[in-house]
């Protein structure tokens, strides 16, 4: 009975995701055809009808716009993301060869951000009111506030202009990361230490946690065994809210710092309004979001069995 139940709430869940995935789709589907025929818009002003037609032909622009939403969203659920209008090439092939640089900032924005988020927070939770504590969050609410690409100039003018430790943009070398993924990941870290303190902070002052200090429990067992794993679900939470923030993050970071990843590629393709791949990168950057929130969903009955049993 309790894996049927299981069952039911994570299938009810994928449902939903599939549904806001659909609904998704189709408002980007019409938004991006509402700003007029691309057919017009990408050839020049002088161009003959002949020409435009033989445009929209080859892409299937001169087709009813139900007939075309149709087509694509036949054609995206066997993995055919259309081709660009500006080169002709397929649009997965496009974005799959800017993903490995977007991943790879981004998972490096991700583990700085636990790195240093979570420790901080911890500090702050186990010196609450001390000089500590204040200095940590007061950093932390500076760098959260701070506009990512703010924050990213500054960081160029100190470390690769004045003090030339790394490079200030391109993507030559591993040194080349360090910066965007320090613009990317201390703002989220400084989230993740705000949320961290306030969580531990609470659990600190539970009658268990008080209970295992007066058996004289050691406090890093304390923290490790009782406080962080209580903790988890706002955690978790947070997690999510990171990984959101870390993609649309990684569009403003990409141009700072001239990072060859989907942010760089998807200001080019608006600038150039080659439709099918900013419709591609949206698409994904939803799914990804949509997928983390699934997933975080099915790890709060795991971490906390009453969530589940409501949820059932």
């Amino acid at each position: 009975m309790r894996t049927r139940s299981i069952a039911f709430v994570t299938l009810k869940k994928l449902l939903r995701a599939a549904a806001t995935l659909l609904l998704l789709t189709t408002l980007v589907f019409a938004a991006l055809r509402a700003s007029g025929d691309p057919a017009r818009i990408l050839l020049p002003h002088d161009a003959p009808p002949a020409m435009v037609a033989a445009y929209a032909n080859k892409y299937g622009l001169d087709r009813p716009i139900a007939i075309q939403y149709l087509h694509y969203l036949s054609s995206m659920i066997q993995g055919d993301l259309g081709g660009s209008y500006i080169n002709s090439r397929p649009v997965a092939e496009i974005v799959a060869e800017k993903l490995p640089a977007t991943l790879a900032l981004g998972l490096a924005g991700i583990l700085l951000a636990i790195a240093v988020g979570v420790p901080t927070g911890v500090v702050a939770a186990l010196r609450r009111g001390s000089a500590v504590d204040r200095s940590a969050m007061t950093t932390a609410v500076a760098l959260y506030s701070m506009p990512t690409f703010f924050f990213g100039v500054l960081m160029m003018l100190l470390f690769s202009v004045s003090l030339h430790w790394v490079p200030s943009a391109g993507a030559e070398s591993w040194r080349s990361l360090i910066l965007p993924a320090a613009s990317l990941g201390l703002g989220n870290a400084a989230l993740l230490a705000r949320f961290t303190r306030s969580s531990l902070c609470e659990i600190m002052e539970q009658p268990f946690i008080l209970a295992a200090q007066a058996r004289g429990v050691p406090l890093r067992r304390v923290i490790l065994r009782h406080a962080l794993p209580n903790a988890a679900i706002a955690l978790m939470t947070v997690a999510g809210l990171m990984i959101g923030s870390t993609i649309v993050g990684a569009i403003v970071t990409e141009t700072v710092f001239a990072w060859p990843g989907l942010g760089s590629l998807f200001i080019a393709s608006v600038s150039s309004r080659d439709i099918p791949v900013v419709q591609a990168i949206i698409l994904m950057s939803a799914t990804t979001m949509i997928c983390v929130n699934v997933v975080v969903d099915l790890l709060y009955g795991i971490v906390d069995p009453r969530i589940r049993t409501t949820n059932a």
